[in-house]
């Protein structure tokens, strides 16, 4: 299913019509539907059902309540990275053992939270890390069930940013090193070896480097084996690509078609971590024409949305498609597109053609459904704008929009004198 597109003139997603959101929540506003969450969940989770798997899906993508618990409900597990983001999965429902904890500063209170709702395992990505587990864990007269991050150190051509698999990144061990720290393992016991993991980045088209990074990290299993020491999963982590604009990933079929075939004789149970895979199509940023500015040299399209909305074009150069919610028709025009705050860096687009927009009109930033609301700031004084859910022709607000006095709730005056109002 295609979960926006316009029916007569008008943008909807899936059967609410978005001009009617608009009037009812204001703008900006992030939407998002529920069928395409399931939808994108189902293909990868048939794309390798000719394997033991489990798909966790990675919370920071996009970590609003509803949309953690819409895929638990599905079946999914979810990967953290914080224990905020542990706190909101168990509170979606998440089965604990059904969750992963990766990232390279896990804090000592954080770990001690894991420990005790029992998560399947830690991604570990250094040797303190798993001495700090370890402690903890016998603390707890618990077991801290491990994987090690393994950098295979393969090039996969994304920004920067979003690379996370080389030898110079700060994630995950060298094969060398992961080895030692497996062997290490062996006198702890208070923690349990019980997978391997690798993540290469984000926004990956293809499976050949996956396919490459996990022939690599195949011998390591099986020299791990011969030490006695026999894991049970095998994580390929996350990074599947989406299309924003003109690209061309591999569909969920041919990606599995690229990486099981390697991983089926292992006999281990593949975890995958997506998360723009199942979350970036499924929302748009929703925002409002608040003026077209002409100048000898450009037009730029002023929208009530900004940088600290949807970051992802000034933090990358990233190009999110812009649609407008009435398509009324008329010539192109070739226009910038920026919001209000007063950075140069604050624009969704520049030169780019667009329909003939007006002051007052919606339009919707499209693949905003993940790293959008999850990165949003409060930069310049502006409140967090609401997170609707659609689900068939109902929707509901499942983020309301931030208030001033919520805004600045916990903040205190130096002292007991207030200004004046």
């Amino acid at each position: 299913m295609e979960p926006f597109a316009h029916k007569k003139s008008r943008l909807h997603c899936e059967g609410v019509d978005l001009a009617a959101v608009a009037v009812e929540v204001g703008t900006p506003a992030y939407v998002y539907s529920r069928t395409a969450l399931v939808e994108r969940f189902n293909e990868l989770d048939a794309a390798f059902s000719s394997v033991p798997h489990l798909i966790c899906y990675s919370a920071k993508a996009n970590g609003n309540l509803a949309v953690l618990q819409t895929l638990v409900e599905a079946g999914a597990g979810v990967d953290i990275v914080s224990g905020g983001e542990l706190h909101a999965a168990l509170r979606a429902g998440a089965d604990p053992r059904k969750i992963v904890f990766a990232g390279v500063g896990k804090t000592a209170n954080e770990i001690r939270q894991a420990l005790e709702a029992g998560i399947l395992f830690f991604t570990v990505e250094s040797a303190p890390e798993l001495e700090r587990i370890a402690a903890l864990a016998d603390e707890l007269e618990t077991v801290g069930r491990f994987a090690v991050r393994v950098s295979p150190d393969v090039a996969t051509g994304t920004h920067e940013y979003i690379t996370t698999g080389m030898s110079k990144n700060k994630f995950g061990l060298d094969v060398a090193s992961a080895r030692a720290l497996y062997e290490r393992s062996l006198a702890m016991t208070s923690v349990e070896a019980v997978g391997v993991q690798m993540h290469l980045g984000s926004q990956l088209m293809h499976a050949a480097p996956y396919a490459e990074a996990i022939a690599r990290l195949v011998t390591l299993v099986e020299e791990l084996g011969r030490l006695g020491i026999a894991l049970q999963y095998f994580d390929v982590g996350g990074g599947y690509g989406i299309q924003y604009d003109d690209e061309r990933p591999d569909t969920a079929g041919t990606f599995a078609a690229g990486i099981v075939p390697p991983l089926k004789p292992l006999g281990l149970t593949v975890v995958l971590e997506p998360g723009r895979f199942i979350a970036g199509n499924s929302g748009i940023l929703l925002t409002r024409v608040e003026y077209v500015k002409r100048t000898p040299s450009k037009t730029f399209v002023i929208v009530d949305a900004a940088m600290n909305d949807l970051i992802r074009p000034a933090l990358y150069g990233a190009a999110h498609r812009i649609v407008p919610v009435e398509d009324r028709g008329g010539a192109a025009q070739r226009v910038d597109v920026v919001g209000p705050v007063c950075e140069s860096g604050d624009f969704f687009a520049q030169g780019v053609e667009l329909p003939d927009v007006r002051e007052g009109d919606l339009i919707a930033l499209m693949s905003a459904g993940a790293y959008a609301a999850v990165m949003g700031s409060t930069y310049n004084a502006r409140p967090l704008p609401p997170e609707v859910l659609v689900s068939g022709t109902a929707y509901r607000v499942v983020r309301t929009r931030q208030t001033y006095e919520q805004l600045f709730a916990t903040q205190v005056f130096s002292s007991s004198k207030k200004t004046a109002k």
